[in-house]
């Protein structure tokens, strides 16, 4: 038996998951070495101050995670596990994280938003609601149990893209595109289960794989995603499942050139990764770009929605899965949802169906690169990263400025912006100096010019004004 007392720190989360972190961490490191056999629950409670039932918890989320095993009457004791000699990153302690805050205080100018652009979709909305009550009032007033073909074919049609056509059967309807994921997380993984993230991506699902009892793991880039970055990463680190924005990254705006994509498929079927393509983003792009699930269709699920492009308010989404796992994710997102309701499925699929949808993204698109063009107006001269098509930019800020106090500056202003920690998955020491500036949620052209200039006076001013000494 060891004498390893942990340390656990007051108010930097829950006192279980702090405590089954440090074991990970001090078995990863070889503090613990396989073999030994962790304190008696009740002995450890004593030592460190907390109730038995935390030490419980915490000894229950490392046995899930692979890393521990023992009987009643005998011990725990650490695995003899050829991934424990491994320098694993520091999980999140609090699992909601994120640096936006839980309410948008008003009168403010968002640019915190990628939301599509309000080009009149209330009409076509309007439409499609009456004709769906109209035809479907007994469903709209239960609950849906069944899954209309119409809806699947929705999906295929929206989500097909450089010559590639899912086949219908494969697609599962689900509440936006947020919601296909953990779908698929839930029904593929387990907790415990590593999932691969890059050092800046879309990190509510990163947030939502800790909380989900899962692990995110960093893969650190230069930039972008390479084929080495990835292959290193699933060496040592062995992620079930990869997590990837390949057409329109969020928040760089880069694109993953053919060639990443092609070797990336081979080394995820050389290690048995999963991969999830999210092109929320890509649905906006008009270039084609060949798609991971036409590469890979075995192990692929590609998830698209309207939120950036159509309407964020319809939750519609769709993910294609591995023909053989598609009833399996509809079952989990079921799960992790409560169900489809048939009021936003239906409107999805008759949006996508009637050719509205079309329509709208026409618009947003045309109004997404007058604003993008405005952009590249207000900040010529700086350093920023953008796509006609894109509806956000990645802004490089110039020195003194640090990211978070950049935001809160902008925030005493009256714009709403994000900082590059609400793109970082975990803990890490890169430093990127930049914000994302969102450019589809205010109502004009004026609006946007307006936060525009707001911000490059900012950033054309000493922030000595903006820094704590409190």
């Amino acid at each position: 038996m060891t004498n390893w007392l942990p340390e656990l720190e007051p108010g930097k989360g829950p006192l279980y998951l702090q405590l089954a972190d440090r074991i990970e961490t001090d078995i990863a490191e070889g503090v613990l070495a396989p073999g030994t056999k962790l304190p008696p629950q009740r002995n450890l409670a004593f030592d460190i101050g907390v109730t038995i039932g935390t030490v419980g918890r915490a000894y229950n989320l490392i046995r899930e995670r692979g890393l521990v095993s023992g009987e009643v009457g005998r011990g725990t004791y650490v695995t003899d596990h050829k991934e424990t000699s491994l320098v694993l990153p520091v999980a999140h302690t609090e699992p909601f994280g994120g640096t936006r805050s839980a309410t948008i205080p008003s009168g403010k100018i968002r640019m915190d938003s990628t939301a599509a652009i309000e080009v009149g979709q209330s009409a076509a909305m309007e439409r499609l609601l009456a004709e769906l009550t109209k035809e479907y009032p007994s469903e709209i007033a239960s609950y849906s149990r069944t899954l209309p073909a119409s809806w699947q074919q929705a999906g295929s049609k929206w989500l097909s893209a450089a010559g590639w056509v899912p086949e219908p059967s494969s697609v599962v309807p689900t509440l936006g595109a947020h919601s296909a994921i953990l779908a698929v997380i839930a029904a593929i993984t387990v907790p415990g289960d590593k999932i691969a993230f890059e050092d800046l991506t879309y990190c509510s699902a990163a947030r939502s794989v800790n909380l989900m009892g899962r692990r995110s793991i960093i893969m650190q880039t230069q930039g972008s995603l390479t084929p080495d970055d990835f292959e290193r990463h699933c060496a040592q680190q062995h992620p079930k499942l990869v997590f990837l924005m390949p057409s329109l990254h969020n928040p760089t705006a880069a694109t993953m050139p053919e060639e990443h994509r092609r070797a990336i498929v081979e080394i995820a079927r050389r290690y048995n990764v999963w991969i999830i393509e999210d092109e929320i983003y890509g649905s906006l792009m008009t270039h084609d770009h060949v798609k991971i699930a036409d590469l890979a269709p075995e192990r692929t699920f590609h998830i698209g929605g309207l939120s950036k492009s159509v309407a964020a308010g319809v939750r519609g989404g769709w993910v294609a899965c591995p023909p053989h796992l598609a009833a399996r994710v509809l079952t989990a997102h079921k799960m992790v949802s409560g169900g489809m309701p048939f009021i936003l499925a239906e409107l999805a699929a008759k949006i996508v169906n009637s050719g509205d949808a079309d329509a709208i993204r026409a618009k947003v698109r045309e109004e997404i690169v007058a604003r993008e063009a405005i952009a590249r107006s207000a900040f010529a001269g700086m350093e920023f990263t953008s796509q006609p098509l894109a509806p956000f930019l990645w802004m490089k800020l110039p020195d003194p400025w640090l990211s978070g106090t950049f935001k809160n500056a902008a925030l005493n202003e009256g714009v709403l912006i994000d900082d590059e920690d609400e793109f970082k998955p975990g803990r890490t020491e890169k430093v990127f100096h930049r914000v994302r500036l969102g450019i589809t949620v205010p109502t004009t052209r004026d609006e946007v010019r307006q936060g525009f200039a707001i911000l490059r006076r900012l950033m054309e001013t000493d922030n000595a004004s903006y820094d704590s000494y409190s």
